[in-house]
Formats: structure tokens, sequence, C-alpha cells
């Protein structure tokens, strides 16, 4: 968003400077061409005059050599060809002498414009890209109210062209310290604009992480920006109140539920005295009321995982893992399952060492019951840049890709697992106790089959 923001506001500045730099490019460089022309005509009138005498006197042989005297010592002072030339373009002088008035172009539309008695409009504008463009400025000569002859000039533009390229090197460069200026402008603009967003932006993802706490100061930035930090911050505190009541709720219940579900099984044992031995309605209702308390049970400790605060501390995740992996291996081996650990002897990161060795007990559990006999559970502990890593794959049957997007949600179980003994929270339990430390869980799967499950932890102390 900052790019496309900043490339936006560049744009927009860059048109606008270009809309103000180039008419007062393309102004000087007519402000140039007009005092040139203004320059030729006062020439051409000046030549005008000299060339009436010659037409009018009785002794056209002094004038005239005076005309070509002063023609020639124009074309050698400025270098531009000027000449007088009747009507039907002969000419009267000339400088130089074999110079002759163009059959076409510009140069013959001016010529015309003189004989029907008026002087050159303007020119087309020159450019300093055209090397080949020459000025031709035309005066009519007039006697007795008629036409006589024309003067007419033909200028190079050599010098017009590097008057309007010095010209505009000043308008150039201001234009490119407007242009710097105005980048510096749209940086600034763009911070302190985008600057409440990110903020914005951090604050929910923390939140959205389970970092309830976290809130943005309502400073800097636009109004509206302000408006939305202030509003996201109630609406934060609302979500936390909410979820407070209810976590409460959810604890309370469960804890008000255990003692009347205790009582009512402990019935069910002493009816179950009274009915034959091995009567399936009383085994079915009895396995009913012990889910139904390791429900509330898992209930219980989800709500105090995602209430209870981290106790983070530098930990050595190797050897943690090392004493659970030794306090499960007789429950594997019951079961059939080798259970082995791997990695380095040594490795730390932050956790929360409680939190963190129930999680991977949770996890463990979970592989070793889902792994068939004869198979492996393997317990690798490993670094991963600024991330500690504890890896727990087991050779089960796996998940689907459908279910490995499910797996951790709240009562989910996989349908092939149903006949497993479970309630669906441990996972969610789990997660709840890694997230508090900044921790966290993901799911994979195992190479060439089962599943693997990845706990991810900060290497260094977190800045919060």
């Amino acid at each position: 968003m900052r790019s496309r923001l900043l490339s936006l506001l560049i744009v927009l500045f860059t048109g606008v400077l270009l809309a103000l730099g180039f008419p007062l490019a393309a102004s000087l460089a007519a402000a140039e061409q007009q005092r040139m022309v203004v320059d030729r005509i006062d020439d051409t009138a000046r030549f005008a005059s000299l060339a009436q005498f010659v037409t009018a006197r009785s002794e056209p042989g002094e004038r005239l050599a005076t005309l070509r005297r002063e023609l020639r010592r124009y074309h050698d002072l400025y270098g531009i060809r000027a000449g007088v030339f009747y009507r039907d373009a002969r000419a009267m002088a000339s400088a130089p002498e074999d110079w002759r008035v163009p059959p076409t172009g510009p140069g013959q539309e001016a010529f015309r414009e003189a004989l029907a008695g008026r002087r050159s409009h303007d020119p087309a504008q020159v450019w300093p890209w055209q090397e080949d463009r020459r000025v031709a400025i035309a005066s009519p000569v007039i006697r007795d109210g008629d036409v006589a002859a024309v003067v007419f000039t033909d200028s190079p533009t050599g010098p017009l062209r590097s008057r309007i390229l010095h010209g505009w090197l000043p308008i150039a460069a201001g234009e490119a310290a407007a242009m710097l200026l105005a980048v510096a402008a749209a940086l600034m603009l763009t911070r302190w604009v985008l600057r409440p967003v990110e903020t914005l932006d951090h604050a929910a993802h923390e939140i959205a992480t389970g970092k309830l706490k976290s809130r943005v100061a309502a400073a800097g930035g636009p109004p509206e920006l302000r408006r939305l930090a202030r509003s996201f911050n109630e609406m934060a505190d609302r979500v936390e109140e909410i979820l407070e009541q209810q976590r409460a709720f959810v604890a309370d219940a469960s804890h008000q539920l255990r003692n009347p579900l205790s009582a009512l099984l402990l019935r069910i044992e002493l009816l179950g005295l009274e009915l034959p031995e091995g009567n399936q309605e009383f085994a079915s209702v009895q396995a009913e009321g012990k889910r139904l308390a390791q429900v509330l049970d898992g209930l219980l400790d989800l709500a105090l995982a995602e209430h209870s605060p981290a106790d983070l501390r530098l930990t050595d995740v190797a050897e943690l893992a090392a004493e659970r992996v030794a306090a499960w291996e007789p429950v594997a081996a019951r079961a059939g399952v080798t259970l082995r650990r791997a990695g380095p002897a040594a490795l730390t990161g932050w956790a929360d060492p409680v939190a963190l060795s129930s999680a991977l007990d949770a996890v463990v559990d979970n592989a070793v019951k889902f792994t068939p006999e004869g198979g492996e559970v393997t317990v690798r502990a490993a670094a991963a840049g600024e991330e500690v890593t504890l890896e727990v794959a087991d050779g089960g049957p796996g998940l689907s890709p459908e279910e490995l997007d499910r797996i951790g949600d709240r009562f989910w179980r996989s349908g092939s697992h149903q006949n497993i003994a479970g309630s669906g929270l441990g996972l969610s339990i789990t997660r709840a106790l890694l997230a508090a430390g900044g921790a966290s869980l993901s799911f994979a799967p195992n190479t060439p089959r089962g599943l693997r499950a990845t706990v991810t932890m900060p290497r260094e102390a977190p800045e919060d």
C-alpha cells in the first residue's frame, strides 16, 4: 500500500509540475522568437526606407550602391541573408548577390504577404532541436500607395535556439528541485497517513493471534484515522470483555457441573451393583457419563489456558523433549510403538516450560494413540533461524488436506477416529497454552505416511 500511495502522489506531483513547466518553457521560447522577429522587422523597415529612395529618386546609382553596401555589411555582421526584390522577384540588391527568394515554403508565403501590402505574420515557433529551421521576414516597399518592391530577410536560428535552450536550463533546474521537494513531501505525507494504518494492522494481527491487550495510540495521522484508532480500541475492549465473560461462563459452568456429574456417576455405579454383571445399557450409560466428565474437564482446562498468562523464560527445549520422551516411553511400549528422540542434546528457546511440557504431552499422546502397533514416533528438536522447533512425527493414517485445515478446532474429530476415546479439545487447549507464550502449533503430512506436528517458539526473548 505504501508503494502504491507513494507512486500515486509522485505521479500527481509530476503532472502538476509538468503542467506548469511546459507552458512556461513554451512562453519563454515564444518571447525569444518574438524579440528576434521584432528585430528583423525593424531591419527590414530600415532597408525598405533605403529602397524607397532608390525607387523614388532620379539618381538610383548612388542610392543603389548604398543599399547594396548596407546589405553586404548586414550579412557579414549577422550572417543573415537579406535582399530587396521587385514584384516579379527580380533582385534589386541582395547579400549574397546570388541569393534569391525561395520558390516554395515559408519564405515564398512571406514574400506574397508583403506583395499584398502586409508584413509577415508571426512565423511558426522554432524549437531547440530544429537545427534546419530558418525564419523568413518580409516587408513591403511602398511608393505612391502601391507596393513597388519587397525587403526579404532569411535568418538562421542557431542563436535563437541557443538562447531558448539557455533560458530553459533554469526552468529545468527549478523543475528538478521542485520534483525533489515533491518526492520528499510525498514520502512524508505517505508516512504520516500510513503510520496509523500500520499500527492498526499490527494491533489487529496481535489480537488475532491471541494478544487481546494490544491497543492503538490514537495520535498522529489524519483525523479520520485517529477516530478509527479510537473506534478500534473500543471494539478491542468490547471483544476482550465478551471473551472474558465467555471464558468465565465456561469455567464457572464446567466447575459447577462437575459436582452434580460426580454425584450422578456415583449413583450410576451404585445402581450398577443391583444389575446383572455385563449389562450393556449400564456400561453404555457409565461410558457416556465418563465422556461427559472428560468434556467438562477439557472445557475448564481450555478456559484456564486461554486466561492464564505465560511465564516465559529461557528453556532448554532439547532437555525438556528428552524428559517427556522418557515419560511416555512406557505408554508407547504398551501400545507396541517405538518412541525415540532426535536432534541436538542442548537447544534453548524462550517458552513457558509448563505450557510447553503440557503441549508436548498432548501432541505425543495423539501420535502414540493413532500410530499402529509396530510403528514409530519421533520427537525432534531443531533450530531454524530465529526460531526453535519441536517436531513430532508419527506413522499413523494421517489426515486429508481438508481435515488438516480443521485440526485443532474445538470439539472437531476426524470421521475415521470416532471410535478412539477423546473429547476433541486436547489440541485446542494445546494451542491456547502455546499462543499465550508466543509459540504456535502447526500440522503437515509426514513422509511416507502419518502426521507431523510442529511446535514453533522464538529463540530470543520477545520484545513484549
